[in-house]
């Protein structure tokens, strides 16, 4: 999602036209206007935003004990000791939207996707038409967690909307895939057409030597051309990229593509699978492999977060997920499937922006299940171990009112998910037993979901 909650929102909504919704009749919200829900899955626990820390609410990375959520104001630090109820410990002002935010042993690393009047936490904004303006990646020291130290920023082409780190073999160097678009003539740091990457390369026990070593064009025929007809993007660089460095892989989401690449030279991956869907999909936004990295989970953006596709009046393929199995092709090559689409059942009203959103696997071995946020459609846990029927298992529903803008981001983390909320704080679920019983058992030590590792080896 780009931009802020509330007026953001509105302003997308008024700015964009969309895909024609299929004819039906608006049915009434399953959960009702100032109410919640539930079904298999108890919430716990909220911590409301506050102190200087009020934009929207972002992404979530796990370490230890510690929970980092990101705000377009700069990221909150939350001990998880006691797991139902965290605990805030340190709040840090450092505006610069998104803030996406990856761990990595002693190293933080935050996207910067608004141009700023410079690289400091004290940055005010600075139109992107002026060649000053700064935007990139932060890196942080938290080798004392209550104590983070800004030590480096990197300047990276049209900013870091967001970024995904893959270590080398070795561990050495810690790489940041930075994803980025919405290159325009105008803006002297983010020119057209935009058809690559950014690769940062960040020294582990020398973390403010890290610089961009590589830009790999992702695109060399200009990638989808978008289709104004039905809103759908075009494609102009990636909005996120999740790597899974077990098996060299990462999967982007790239507005108009998904594509699957080969990262087993960090410096220069290559497209090895690209699918398109010009009949449903109008902007890929993220990707989530299963843990064997045999299939595939593309989210659609469809309207950037600001649309309410839940109403009932929009067919259950649009802004859904597609759920792709990896497939060997001719000569053995990777090749991505399209065998479905999930989307969540519940029925929400005309004021709820509703879109599939961020959200990441529950470590039950032998089957693939995730949790996801679905904005103020709330939070899905679905099972698609079938690639082909995939399933809802439980559920979380604030009605109209609630919530400025819904969940961006829930992940599960060692027994329970973990969810931000762009505008009421950091929620904590407890998942029915029946659901999770054996992912309570599976103890992680940190979690970057655009970084996949694997459970139960």
């Amino acid at each position: 999602m780009r931009g802020a909650a509330g007026a953001a929102l509105a302003a997308m909504i008024a700015a964009t036209a969309f895909a024609a919704p299929v004819a039906a009749d608006v049915a009434a919200p399953d959960v009702p206007p100032g109410e919640s829900a539930s079904q298999n899955m108890t919430h716990l626990s909220n911590q409301p935003k506050n102190g200087a820390l009020q934009g929207t609410g972002s992404d979530i990375a796990f370490q230890g004990k510690y929970a980092f959520a990101g705000n377009y104001d700069g990221f909150t630090v939350y001990d998880l000791s006691d797991k139902e109820n965290p605990e805030q410990v340190v709040q840090v002002y450092c505006p610069g939207s998104q803030n996406d935010i990856s761990v990595y042993k002693d190293i933080l690393v935050l996207s910067t996707d608004s141009s700023r009047s410079d690289d400091s936490c004290a940055s005010t904004s600075m139109p992107a038409t002026e060649k000053a303006a700064w935007e990139g990646l932060k890196i942080w020291d938290i080798s004392d967690p209550l104590s983070p130290q800004y030590i480096k920023s990197v300047e990276t082409s049209c900013g870091s909307h967001t970024h995904s780190l893959a270590p080398s073999k070795n561990g050495k160097d810690l790489y940041a895939y930075v994803s980025s678009y919405s290159p325009n003539a105008t803006f002297p740091d983010c020119q057209p057409p935009h058809d690559f990457i950014s690769i940062v390369k960040i020294p582990v026990k020398k973390p403010t030597s890290a610089k961009v070593v590589s830009t790999p064009v992702l695109f060399p025929d200009g990638g989808y051309p978008g289709d104004p007809s039905r809103s759908a993007s075009t494609t102009s660089g990636c909005h996120d990229i999740t790597t899974y460095v077990k098996y060299d892989l990462a999967a982007g989401a790239c507005m108009g593509d998904g594509i699957l690449l080969d990262i087993k030279d960090r410096e220069r991956p290559r497209v090895i699978s690209q699918v398109r869907d010009t009949e449903n999909f109008a902007f890929w936004h993220s990707a989530t492999f299963n843990n064997d990295a045999t299939k595939v989970v593309f989210t659609d953006e469809l309207g950037g977060g600001g649309l309410a596709t839940c109403t009932g009046e929009y067919a259950p393929e649009l802004g859904a997920n597609g759920i792709y199995d990896i497939e060997r092709g001719k000569h053995g090559k990777k090749e991505l499937e399209l065998k479905s689409y999930y989307k969540i059942p519940r029925i929400n009203t005309a004021a709820e922006n509703c879109v599939a959103h961020n959200g990441s696997l529950i470590p039950v071995k032998g089957k693939d299940i995730m949790v996801q946020s679905w904005y103020q459609g709330g939070v899905s846990v679905f099972d698609f171990t079938n690639s082909e029927r995939p399933r809802e298992l439980a559920w979380f529903d604030r009605g109209e009112g609630v919530s400025s803008g819904g969940t961006w981001s829930t992940y599960y983390y060692n027994g329970y998910a973990y969810s931000n909320d762009l505008g009421i704080g950091f929620d904590t679920f407890d998942i029915d037993d029946k659901i999770d019983g054996k992912a309570e058992r599976v103890k992680q030590k940190s979690l970057n979901p655009q970084m996949q590792e694997p459970f139960g080896h």
